[in-house]
């Protein structure tokens, strides 16, 4: 192993063992250990550059913005009320319909686009409750990485996997992996409800008070109401059609976000840029160089096919091989290196001989995927959520999110493998 190697795995180790810490912000961190990896020669300034995935920046700022100035009109107290009344403010009954909408919405949007519009009501509907908001959003950050391994289209991975393998289409992705992600989707909200399930109570006082509230009170501003459902219907859509379109969705989001504050005259620029989670993006910025060091020296590649070397061409173990290690390797570092690290080398197992690569194209998307509900820095939606939830005075630590998300992952993981085998492997 060459020095540039060892000096990216050491760095990368001691931010990790720092942001696992949480005695410096995460941000901090991040960024030095970026900086770090350039003062150091790993890695130069224009190749770092070039690891930083500006569609996902993009993306977050632009629908930041809009989450921003949509707020001010009053929707998402709004919506809050009437999810709380529907269910006669029930606490375990509302962590289900967030995690359902959630789920649903994952399955055909980003992960982050979900869930910066569920987190502002779920916010609304804890404070009208007087509860902890954190059982609603961790469950809320879980459903947008299961939901979103449902299609073609949820996530990132599943994106890559059906751009390199055109014989697998949109309703392959759908039929094969939407059965298993019903299954975990039902066992995972049994869990969280027996996990949260001290901290889902409210007394009967807040729930007549609630049952009193007038909904409709809550809208503001209803010009800027109708502005704002405009641009974000239209933004929603641009997401749907922006592969036919040809444009990312990072310009998509930052067209709505523009468009609407060219529509609202300006007037709410300042507000809405400092609604912009700008320690999120920051951290964002330092990770995807931290990883970037680790693919520029080849290390993710070494280990990748190191693992694959041990299972010595069968499928059978290959398959569990790959669905574990995406797993896990997910939960650690960003899962868009690892699966382009891996769709190559998948590819090359079927070129020496391997003929069933359906089970390992399914197992990459699944661990991948599922994997990032593991750890805090396992996925964007992670992050962002958790830096909502810090701006909002309810601190999402790593220890705290580790505790549920590894029993969480480790619990979709092992259904997995029993449906992969029944499915594929028998």
């Amino acid at each position: 192993m060459d020095h540039e190697a060892l000096i990216a795995i050491i760095v990368f180790i001691m931010a990790y063992g720092f942001i696992i810490s949480e005695n410096i912000h995460r941000t901090i961190i991040a960024i030095i250990g970026a900086l770090a990896l350039i003062f150091l020669g790993v890695i130069n300034q224009a190749a770092a550059i070039r690891f930083i995935d500006f569609n996902t920046i993009g993306l977050l700022i632009g629908m930041m913005i809009i989450v921003s100035i949509t707020a001010r009109t009053g929707l998402f107290k709004f919506v809050s009320i009437r999810a709380a009344q529907s269910v006669s403010g029930r606490p375990i009954s509302l962590l289900i319909v967030f995690s359902l909408i959630t789920a649903f919405g994952s399955a055909f949007l980003d992960n982050v686009t979900t869930v910066l519009l569920v987190a502002p009501v779920t916010f609304s509907v804890a404070r009208q409750l007087d509860l902890s908001p954190v059982p609603f959003l961790m469950s809320e950050i879980f459903m947008s990485n299961i939901g979103g391994t449902a299609t073609m289209i949820g996530d990132p991975p599943n994106i890559m996997i059906g751009s390199a393998v055109r014989s697998l289409s949109f309703m392959d992705f759908i039929t094969n992996l939407g059965p298993v992600i019903l299954i975990i989707t039902a066992a995972t909200l049994l869990f969280l409800c027996f996990y949260y399930r001290k901290s889902l109570r409210s007394n009967s006082e807040m729930r007549a008070r609630l049952a009193d509230l007038d909904a409709g009170d809550e809208i503001t501003d209803p010009v800027l109401l109708v502005q704002s459902l405009g641009v974000l219907i239209l933004t929603v859509a641009g997401f749907f059609f922006h592969q036919r379109l040809e444009v990312e969705t990072a310009t998509i989001a930052l067209a709505g976000a523009f468009l609407l504050l060219l529509l609202t005259g300006g007037r709410y620029l300042e507000q809405a840029l400092s609604g912009v989670e700008w320690s999120t993006i920051w951290f964002f910025v330092g990770l995807f160089i931290l990883v970037g060091g680790l693919v520029e020296t080849g290390v993710i590649t070494r280990l990748a096919a190191a693992a694959l070397n041990l299972t010595g061409g069968g499928t059978v173990s290959t398959t569990f091989l790959i669905l574990w290690m995406s797993a896990f390797a997910s939960s650690f570092v960003d899962n868009i290196p690892f699966v382009a690290t891996m769709i190559p080398l998948i590819k090359d197992m079927g070129a020496m001989g391997l003929n069933n690569l359906e089970p390992l194209w399914w197992s990459l998307s699944l661990g991948a995927c599922l994997g990032g509900n593991g750890l805090l820095i396992g996925a964007s939606a992670n992050l962002v959520v958790a830096g909502l939830a810090g701006k909002e005075g309810h601190p999402i630590t790593f220890i705290r999110f580790m505790k549920a998300g590894i029993p969480v992952m480790i619990l979709s993981i092992v259904i997995s493998t029993v449906y992969i085998y029944l499915r594929y492997l028998i």
